[in-house]
């Protein structure tokens, strides 16, 4: 060591350094507190508990779920990602609606969407898929029968699922999900209110009759034409039920009454 130089000074390292660089992690008991806040959300505004342009008050959802603000804040965040809540100026979080021209879009993205997937899961489909099918049709063509609504469109996605699983492209199985959530409570309504449901239970085993055939290309232009009618018949139902200003559409979904 040279005489000039003195004793080595050790730098302290200070624990906290890094750390405003490193992730927030939210407490575990917090973030499943607020995913169930988000289930229980998400579930009655697809039933229709909330129809379409409530007011989602957080004071009043934390009484009733038994829990803080804090959750109900970020289950409503999430559900505007989800397209399902706005927030607005002056009213705060409300139940979203699709206009009837949004319902036209969604329907004609999936029916692109949708062929495709099926196209490409065709050749992987097994006898345990179709097995799957025939076992979700059983329990769609009963719930319809005991007029089961809460179910339908479960039972609904369910089957297409199935059907694009093989498909390998689960992005896209995502996005064409949320796409279905955002119908589906239109959708009860139009099944409970016209009864078009014995339409929707032929079309469905027509679209599995052909696929277990492996035939792709008829079974693309039978689900084509099964998502395209189904859109055009629910936008020229809530059409008219929106003009007549008669029972909520969200409400008829909950209590089938016709």
């Amino acid at each position: 060591m040279s005489p000039r130089s003195g004793p080595r000074k050790r730098t302290k390292v200070n624990q906290n350094d890094g750390q405003a660089s490193r992730p927030t992690i939210v407490p575990v008991q917090r973030q499943t507190i607020a995913s169930q806040a988000l289930e229980v959300l998400r579930t009655q505004i697809l039933r229709g508990h909330f129809p379409d342009g409530e007011a989602l008050r957080q004071d009043a959802l934390a009484q009733q779920l038994g829990v803080s603000r804090i959750p109900i804040r970020e289950a409503l965040r999430q559900l505007e990602a989800e397209g399902l809540v706005t927030f607005t100026p002056h009213r705060g979080a409300v139940v979203a609606s699709l206009s009837l021209e949004e319902i036209d879009e969604v329907f004609q993205l999936r029916a692109d969407t949708e062929t495709g997937l099926l196209r490409r899961a065709i050749p992987h489909l097994t006898k345990e898929h179709f097995d799957r099918l025939d076992e979700i049709l059983v329990r769609y063509e009963r719930a319809l029968q005991r007029g089961e609504v809460v179910v339908w469109g479960e039972l609904n996605w369910q089957f297409h699922s199935t059907l694009y699983a093989p498909a390998g492209r689960p992005v896209t199985l995502g996005l064409m999900q949320r796409l279905h959530d955002h119908a589906d409570r239109y959708v009860r309504v139009q099944l409970a209110v016209t009864h078009w449901e014995s339409r929707a239970t032929q079309e469905h085993r027509a679209i599995a009759a052909a696929a277990r055939r492996k035939d792709a290309r008829r079974a693309c232009a039978l689900l084509r034409q099964h998502i395209l009618s189904a859109g055009q018949s629910l936008v020229t139902f809530l059409r008219e039920q929106r003009d007549a200003e008669g029972l909520p559409v969200a409400q008829a979904a909950e209590t089938g009454t016709d």
